[in-house]
């Protein structure tokens, strides 16, 4: 009787994971009807007066409130509005993904994608070690590993599958066509990033993820566990890091920057300190979210702030 029972959960979450997939891939259809500008500002508008009423609302003006205790509650309140519209400006831009990405080196300013840093995606190609490159949930993120490819880069990027199976089958379709290698994160993920660096090639990671066994570490002036892979595989292959990140601009337009080296901190050994690195991805994480607040993800829990 039990066992019946169970089947019948899970076969009604099943069903229920399967609604919501088609759902989101309906209207996502939907939208590819009309014009890329027009349906990322439909985006925008909708999820600023639906955002507020999800239930992740709460999160998103805690986290603020915490990060922020010097700003005042009609500026908290701004920048959480902006936030629910880079979300649905995120979600609409998956859909124009390919019209989106339009940089060309030989007309650098002439589309929507500027790249700064062009010459250290040239330099990337011709080294002749393994690098890792880490970005954050800021922008779009996505783009990046989209530039790399564009430039012949052999990159394997680590991401985190959508929680819905059905989501996370067609992103990941999605995804390898434009991205290069993928990197499912789940256990087995830490060996199929060694491989690749053992073989010379590149590696790219998100940091600001939250990560239970990760090392204590803060973040905006607060405790977070902070995941050590990276650190730990600087540490294993003497891996040149370096940081890069996505702006939205005005206009549907972005900027992509790969910045210069990040040299990473060292024990008395002259080993990577592993501890020193997970803050030292922090401190630059949190730059880039001081200089535009609205552009990450404040409905992620990275405080753990819901579990406690």
């Amino acid at each position: 009787m039990k066992s019946s029972i169970t089947r019948i959960v899970l076969k009604a979450r099943q069903f229920q994971q399967w609604l919501i997939a088609y759902l989101v891939f309906g209207l996502l259809s939907v939208m590819k009807l009309f014009p890329a500008d027009g349906s990322i500002r439909f985006a925008d508008w909708a999820m600023r007066r639906i955002g507020p009423f999800t239930g992740r609302h709460s999160l998103v003006l805690e986290n603020l409130h915490c990060a922020f205790p010097e700003k005042d509650e009609a500026e908290i309140r701004r920048i959480a509005l902006a936030s629910w519209g880079h979300i649905g400006r995120l979600a609409a831009e998956y859909v124009f993904l390919d019209e989106l990405f339009d940089f060309d080196p030989q007309k650098p300013d002439a589309g929507r994608i500027e790249v700064a840093g062009v010459e250290r995606f040239m330099a990337l190609l011709a080294l002749d070690r393994p690098f890792i490159v880490f970005t954050a949930h800021t922008a779009n993120f996505e783009l990046l590993p989209v530039a790399a490819a564009s430039f012949g880069l052999d990159v394997s990027v680590l991401f985190r599958p959508p929680n819905n199976p059905y989501i996370a089958e067609k992103v990941f379709r999605f995804r390898r066509k434009r991205m290069g290698e993928l990197v499912p994160s789940h256990a087995g993920s830490a060996f199929a990033l060694a491989s690749a660096l053992d073989a010379g090639r590149g590696v790219g990671v998100l940091v600001d993820q939250k990560f239970k066994r990760g090392s204590p570490s803060s973040y905006f002036g607060q405790e977070v566990r902070t995941n050590p892979l990276l650190a730990k595989l600087a540490r294993q292959f003497d891996c040149k890091i370096f940081p890069a990140r996505c702006i939205r601009l005005p206009d549907n337009r972005f900027r992509l920057e790969l910045e210069e080296e990040m040299p990473l901190p060292r024990t008395e050994k002259g080993a990577v300190d592993v501890a020193a690195t997970a803050q030292a991805l922090n401190d630059k994480v949190e730059s880039w979210v001081r200089e535009y607040p609205e552009q990450w993800l404040w409905y992620h829990d990275r405080w753990a702030r819901r579990k406690r």
